[in-house]
């Protein structure tokens, strides 16, 4: 099956719209009085239990208590009910996420995630004291400095690995295909996350990795387009986009990305409560470039705005999406800054392909499946065809159907 026969199978179902979003938290204690509400259903009583509690604490609890760790406690349990995703960052907590959009921070280099309740590595960074210490994808860090990372937030266990460069930390991480826990002692790096990068395949076909939307990810995205344009030998016809292992980031900056390749259409839309629609992504002519052919590789690890460009390219049948199926999160989260310096990421809608889809949970479905590599989602190197069957069927798809394979 070529790269023509791959887009007509591209899936296209009804097309649904996007939605803008806006947060607004009131709390009105006299406006339940005025309805005349039951005190036991006023949140103003649940309040006035939480205080009796705080009192108890303070007045008879064994040991000393700090009452800003007994707080922050008290909302991060509130917010962590809601959904996995909704977390309340302490101001060390909500730091450590703006140096993550920066992309240059002190820690070891280790992308992670909490999947089925573990903490859990997608990515060790190459040339990190993560990838050093032999770190691999889908190791469980079960302890962090003798911690147990075991009903920690993401935001927690990410601050406990992070630290001033040249200090140590050592990790428990169970691997899937090896009995005995091991024990990795790291020492920590300044840490600099190129979302980035780009490499010449071979006459025609260029490669980009975009590893995380952080805030610079679509114009770097633009230039690593520019200079394969320059770089491949007569000219570049085909754009191999490697999305594995990229667990999503701003939603701007993926729609920026996906804007690159459109020129009309939806690319994302957003519903918040009940449905309600509250903003709608379209494309634009600026920056489109509609002779490119473009194979986009995905796996499990694909997630979040990562899936924003992938449900975009492929409803609107402008790519081939080659691999497996997504990890599936479709919801969005709002970032507020609260004036203490602490944070709230709060789920406030969920969104839709443009054909309609809800992702969540669902994931998205490639138009060619191909297993990943053995032994992790980008076998060598990024770029390199050796032992990267996801990689070497793309270039395939792209490459002329006159032009005879080369060994790789």
């Amino acid at each position: 099956m070529g790269y023509a026969e791959a887009m007509r199978r591209c899936a296209i179902p009804s097309i649904a719209l996007i939605a803008g979003v806006s947060l607004v938290v009131l709390v009105c204690l006299s406006g339940t009085a005025a309805r005349g509400e039951p005190r036991s259903h006023s949140p103003y009583h649940a309040l006035t239990t939480f205080a009796k509690v705080l009192a108890h604490v303070r007045a008879s609890y064994v040991d000393e208590v700090d009452e800003t760790t007994l707080i922050h406690g008290a909302i991060k349990g509130l917010v962590r009910s809601l959904d996995p995703y909704s977390a309340y960052m302490t101001p060390e907590e909500f730091r450590v996420l703006r140096a993550d959009t920066e992309g240059r921070f002190g820690g070891i280099g280790c992308e992670v995630d909490i999947r089925a309740g573990v903490l859990t590595v997608m990515t060790p960074l190459e040339g990190t004291p993560a990838e050093h210490a032999g770190l691999r994808p889908g190791d469980h860090i079960v302890e962090i400095d003798g911690e147990p990372t075991e009903g920690l937030s993401l935001q927690d266990s990410v601050v406990r690995m992070r630290g001033e460069p040249g200090t140590v930390v050592t990790l428990l991480v169970r691997r899937p295909e090896v009995d005995e826990p091991l024990v990795m002692t790291v020492t920590r790096a300044v840490i600099r996350v190129e979302s980035v990068e780009h490499r010449v395949l071979e006459p025609g076909i260029g490669y980009i990795r975009v590893r995380t939307f952080q805030e610079d990810t679509a114009a770097r995205h633009h230039e690593a387009l520019d200079r394969l344009e320059r770089e491949v030998a007569g000219g570049l016809r085909g754009l191999v986009l490697d999305l594995r292992g990229n667990p999503g980031g701003l939603v701007d900056q993926a729609v920026e990305v996906s804007d690159e390749f459109l020129d009309q259409g939806v690319i994302v839309t957003t519903r918040g409560r009940g449905g309600r629609l509250m903003v709608e992504e379209r494309a634009h002519r600026r920056g489109v470039r509609p002779d490119l052919r473009i194979v986009v590789l995905v796996d499990g690890q694909s997630a979040s705005a990562a899936e924003i460009v992938i449900g975009a390219l492929q409803d609107n049948r402008r790519a081939v999406i080659l691999g497996t199926r997504t990890y599936g999160k479709g919801s969005v989260q709002n970032v507020i800054e609260l004036p203490d310096g602490s944070g709230l990421k709060l789920t406030v809608a969920r969104y839709h392909t443009p054909s309609g889809r809800c992702i969540q949970g669902e994931g998205i479905e490639p138009d060619v499946r191909v297993e990943p590599p053995a032994g992790g989602a980008h076998g060598g190197a990024p770029g390199e065809q050796r032992d990267d069957p996801q990689l070497r069927r793309a270039i395939e798809l792209l490459r002329p159907t006159d032009q005879p394979a080369t060994t790789g």
